[in-house]
């Protein structure tokens, strides 16, 4: 069901210990607990953060994003809006402020965030305001939801970098937004073309990729 996160809370499973092997003698066993219980305890602990882009429908942008190296999960939700426990046909209306949202789960030792944003200007075109493609309305902006003055900081460098380069014709329309809470979308629209391959999307590559 629909879930509401005021800070992303995200997590991967954590690592279970490992099991004794059944069929050891059951004094055997019991020696070898206490060093496998020390060996998983040596284990690094995996350090993640999150990220929440909108770049259009969150099909696509999804479809995209979860082949990065270093993003570890992705879910569509909605963000950004002025409604409570908002649905796919009330944000569709274009009246409750949400935009079509992802979710992104990373590990910051493979994937930086400024890293994560020059991937985000390449699988969407940024320079158009409240439209991707077909899709024309304020749920299909490109924005980018930040929590902290330092991912503030962060997404204003890119954007600069990104007006800067060349690419585009047009200076950049992405927001930078504060990130105020996300709503999972419905079940139906998570890994939405992994469900639906072959399904609408109008996203694609505009760069290297992560080539």
């Amino acid at each position: 069901g629909r879930t509401i996160r005021m800070a992303t809370s995200k997590r991967l499973s954590q690592t279970k210990p490992p099991a004794t092997r059944p069929n050891l003698p059951l004094n055997i066993a019991l020696s070898l607990t206490p060093m496998l219980a020390s060996v998983a305890s040596r284990r690094p602990t995996l350090k993640t953060e999150s990220a929440i882009l909108a770049g259009g429908c969150f099909w696509g942008v999804e479809d995209l994003l979860r082949k990065l190296p270093g993003v570890l999960d992705t879910e569509v939700g909605y963000t950004g809006g002025t409604t409570q426990g908002p649905t796919y046909e009330t944000v569709k209306t274009g009246k409750t402020g949400h935009a079509e949202a992802i979710d992104i789960l990373y590990d910051p030792a493979i994937i930086t965030l400024d890293k994560l944003l020059e991937f985000f200007f390449q699988m969407h075109d940024p320079t158009t305001r409240n439209r991707q493609g077909n899709d024309i309305g304020t749920q299909y902006r490109s924005a980018i939801f930040v929590r902290t003055p330092e991912e503030r900081a962060i997404a204003e460098k890119a954007i600069a970098r990104e007006n800067a380069s060349g690419h585009w014709a047009r200076p950049l329309a992405t927001t930078i937004e504060d990130f105020t809470g996300f709503y999972s979308a419905e079940d139906y629209h998570q890994d939405y073309l992994l469900k639906n391959p072959g399904g609408y999307t109008c996203h694609y590559w505009r760069g290297s990729g992560p080539a």
